[in-house]
């Protein structure tokens, strides 16, 4: 057996969180890790101690060894729990741990670093007799070999970084011309991000569903399943919502993939949790894509169905304790849905978002789990992934589920930041979703015309209670104005839109609302803190909102909507004038400057490259210019809304 009393959690926000609830119920002593920008954080809050690491790039802090290795010593703890990310992967952590004597609370280094190179990994399945997509993962990595093995995989060909993850050095070619610049900017990228441009290529299954397989070893020789995840549900190769069980998996398939994914596990000789994903086709064939060897973001679905605590069973292993449950005692019981809520802007390309949390509330009811690292007043900062929280329901049935997580995503409470929460209830009602049809190019082919995804629209609704709430706002505060007998104009600002309202208060309680012609008599019942009841039409109903001088953040159930009063605001920019000034969409960091003082750029051409929430975000031009002023160099943090470039039209 191996003892240890205190886990070090080498992560952040919601995974650091979860964790430590199952440590702590265990009777473990939790240690936190934080750097600069998280040092208020609410895992920071709820561990018994916490260490700082250093500066907010994650380079300097989170993925720095050395630093995560003095916080163990600082804080004596004897075992690290990884998280996801980060370090979770990390072959060179984990056998640095070994080395100081500290427990990694995953698998062992030589499982980690085999299936984090996709390339070895394949190899391996193969010898393993695990089913594999077709493709080359061969050491001779030059172009000319590359090429030649494109020809004979066919199209649609996917290249992938051999050391990647995440969608980075990814690349869909469908012509072959296409190769080319395809390997060398996947190469490129790979480079940049892992460290290792190899390559490998694998025919594209364009129609297939990704499913996984969670397995689970122990250091006794047991190696069991517990069953599928559908992940189909992706953007930019990054999962969605996710669930279990899968509606394309029968009882027969689910034996035979598990009995793969096993079989895999035992390839590496693996112990702890672990994620063996497939790619399945229309068929009912399934192929080997890779293993992660880490906890998955999407565990808590899998935990739901099977009533097992995945991350107490991982504390156990690791202590050297067998598992103690047999294949033939798991079983899937009703279904679960998982949805990543994020700090992004859905209607701008899904732009991250950066901001501070002034309004966070969690509906209470008992078949909702929202694993989260958020608290209020936190701010969402360009540094991190920017997944705010994980939100999960529970039904009988699959239709019972993602009925609960839609009405569960439209009662949580958040105000600050922009999010996808729109948009994910948007897929859980969408009619392809609900059929249980969703492929990986769900997405692309059945939500692009989504009003969800279409530019900044008001309803008459919103704008009616969003008048009356600012008429009200003095009463909010004690003070008792006279009612108007006059129509007062407002304007309201929502995205980029600038919308006059007109209203008449009849009394204290009771405004005629006039948009755009029409008119709505609007009662307010009652106002609290954080939520309203209103009738509409003869309908009462209620939304939560939050005020922060002229800013209204409103949610009437299709999400929050941050609305600003303008009305006393200097006149709006011209359009002509407002594109000279090239902003920060966000905080970020500069990494590339394309342009210098005095060049002639054309409209939609890259001038800086800014990141931010890793991702690259390119600024590009809006017309035919020359450029006047550049205000960046190459590693400056810029702050939201920061200019970057001065453009002048281009008279030539």
């Amino acid at each position: 057996m191996t003892k240890f009393d205190k886990i070090l959690i080498a992560n952040r926000g919601e995974i650091a969180v979860r964790v430590m609830r199952s440590a702590r119920a265990l009777g473990y002593r939790t240690v936190a890790v934080f750097s600069d920008a998280d040092a208020d954080a609410l895992h920071v809050q709820v561990a018994d101690e916490a260490v700082r690491i250093g500066p907010a790039p994650v380079g300097e802090s989170y993925l720095k060894i050395d630093n995560i290795l003095a916080a163990i010593r600082a804080s004596g703890a004897q075992a690290v729990h990884p998280g996801y990310g980060f370090l979770s992967e990390n072959a060179d952590f984990a056998d640095a741990l070994a080395k100081a004597g500290v427990t990694l609370i995953g698998p062992p280094a030589d499982a980690i670093r085999l299936m984090g190179d996709k390339r070895r990994a394949k190899i391996a399945m193969i010898a393993a007799g695990v089913p594999c997509v077709p493709g080359y993962e061969g050491d001779d990595q030059s172009d000319e070999k590359l090429l030649d093995e494109a020809r004979k995989v066919g199209l649609p060909l996917m290249i992938k970084a051999a050391a990647g993850g995440g969608g980075r050095g990814m690349r869909l070619v469908n012509d072959f011309a296409d190769v080319p610049s395809s390997l060398a900017a996947a190469r490129a990228e790979a480079k940049s991000a892992f460290g290792d441009g190899d390559l490998i290529l694998e025919r594209a299954l364009m129609n297939a569903r990704h499913v996984e397989i969670q397995v689970f070893g122990d250091k006794h020789g047991n190696v069991v399943h517990f069953g599928e995840r559908d992940c189909s549900v992706q953007r930019r190769h990054q999962k969605v919502i996710e669930e279990s069980p899968s509606p394309a998996v029968n009882p027969e398939l689910r034996a035979q993939m598990g009995a793969a994914a096993v079989q895999a596990a035992r390839a590496c000789n693996y112990v702890g949790a672990g994620t063996v994903e497939f790619l399945l086709d229309g068929s009912g064939e399934f192929y080997f894509l890779e293993m992660n060897t880490r906890l998955q973001v999407e565990h808590p679905v899998t935990e739901m169905v099977t009533g097992v605590d995945l991350v107490e069973l991982q504390l156990r292993v690791a202590a050297g304790e067998p598992m103690g449950v047999a294949q033939d005692e798991i079983s899937l019981t009703g279904h679960a849905m998982e949805a990543r809520l994020y700090a992004e802007d859905p209607r701008a390309g899904f732009l991250p978002q950066t901001g501070k949390v002034e309004l966070w509330r969690l509906p209470d009811v008992d078949w909702l789990r929202v694993d989260h690292g958020v608290c209020e007043g936190q701010t969402v900062s360009p540094f991190y992934d920017p997944m705010l929280a994980k939100v999960i329901a529970y039904g009988r049935t699959r239709t019972d589920a993602a009925r609960r997580l839609a009405a569960g995503l439209e009662d949580i409470q958040l105000a600050g930041v922009r999010t996808n929460q729109e948009f994910l209830v948007a897929i859980l009602r969408n009619q392809t979703f609900l059929a249980g049809e969703a492929t990986t190019r769900f997405i692309e082919t059945s939500m692009q015309d989504d009003p969800s995804l279409a530019p900044e629209a008001a309803s008459p609704e919103l704008l009616a209670l969003a008048a009356a709430l600012r008429r009200a706002g003095p009463k909010l505060e004690g003070r008792r104005p006279a009612p108007s007998q006059t129509w007062i104009p407002l304007t309201l600002a929502l995205g980029r839109e600038r919308i006059v309202v007109r209203v008449l208060e009849r009394n204290h309680h009771l405004f005629d609302v006039d948009v755009g012609g029409e008119v709505a008599s609007l009662r307010l019942v009652e106002i609290g803190a954080t939520s309203v009841r209103y009738e509409l039409a003869g309908v009462l109903k209620r939304a939560h909102f939050q005020t922060n001088g002229p800013r209204l953040s409103l949610n009437i159930g299709q999400g929050a909507r941050e609305l600003e009063d303008l009305t006393l605001a200097p006149p709006e920019v011209d359009e002509a004038e407002s594109a000279k000034e090239l902003k920060a969409p966000m905080d970020g960091a500069i990494v590339d400057v394309r342009c210098e003082v005095g060049q002639k750029v054309t409209k939609g051409q890259t001038l800086v490259v800014l990141e931010a929430m890793k991702m690259q975000h390119q600024i590009t031009a809006g017309m035919d210019a020359v450029v006047s002023e550049v205000d960046v160099s190459l590693g400056a943090q810029v702050k939201n809304r920061q200019r970057l470039v001065l453009l002048e039209p281009d008279a030539a």
